[in-house]
């Protein structure tokens, strides 16, 4: 379990410099045209979740995002013992995350974030883009496509960054990190109980789906069905899985 709590936390910390990173990149390379600094963030984002789900969703199952780990527990793919023991460092590596960003652009290490976000709209793209990431990893799970996980999500991510108007957060671990960078990417701190209601609304709403569309998974070649697979596909790796998918989430904000 040491394991996957160090990969979720490091997988998070990496997935919110990512974000917040590229975000600030882009605001210094485009200072004049936010369509560029956006498309610039959504590119970074895309691409770098892919490599970041590759890199750990073996160990953990790459979740990156509460969400997704309690709607995998709540399908019956993870553990509920472990999905709660996610979650903390899940949000702490976000946090991380967000400091290490300021600290590669040399801005103070915490800068509380005013970028309000809390509206209407705002509130209905992140249960949008929080189905939708749902619904792309769990159709993927449970129709036995799971290795095309990590490229779906980075481009579906990609993707929302630019048909919602909240550019996709669709993960309360990278909301709460996003608070402590007032960038590119930040989000006020008065901004974060409405995008978090959000996201576990869309939680609920994808579990609902998923169970409809998808009600029994396909067979697995060991008990543990969802992302699990045979150790012989990964040898030397104990309770192997493949991309238990996010993140990113993104603004994955994701």
């Amino acid at each position: 379990m040491t394991r996957k709590l160090l990969a979720e936390f490091l997988g998070s910390a990496l997935l919110a410099a990512l974000v917040i990173g590229s975000g600030i990149a882009a605001q210094r390379l485009s200072p004049s045209d936010v369509g560029l600094q956006l498309l610039e963030n959504a590119a970074a984002t895309a691409v770098g979740l892919y490599a970041i789900i590759l890199i750990f969703g073996p160990v953990s199952g790459g979740h990156f995002n509460p969400v997704v780990s309690l709607v995998d527990a709540a399908l019956g793919g993870l553990p509920w013992r472990h999905a709660m023991a996610y979650l903390p460092a899940q949000i702490l590596g976000c946090v991380t995350g967000a400091v290490l960003a300021n600290v590669m652009f040399t801005l103070d290490p915490v800068s509380i974030a005013a970028t309000h976000r809390a509206t209407a709209a705002h509130g209905v793209s992140e249960v949008v883009a929080t189905v939708g990431l749902l619904l792309v990893i769990f159709s993927l799970v449970r129709s036995g496509r799971v290795e095309r996980a990590p490229a779906a999500v980075g481009a579906f991510i990609g993707a929302a960054y630019w048909f919602t108007s909240s550019t996709s957060f669709a993960n309360p671990a990278i909301t709460i990190g996003r608070m402590f960078s007032d960038t590119f990417a930040g989000i006020a701190p008065a901004s974060v109980p409405l995008f978090i209601a959000m996201q576990l609304l869309g939680g609920v709403v994808a579990v609902v789906l998923v169970r409809g569309l998808y009600p029994d998974t396909t067979p697995n070649p060991t008990p543990d069905v969802s992302l699990h697979r045979a150790d012989h596909r990964l040898d030397g790796v104990d309770d192997a899985v493949l991309p238990h998918p996010v993140a990113d989430t993104a603004p994955a904000h994701d």
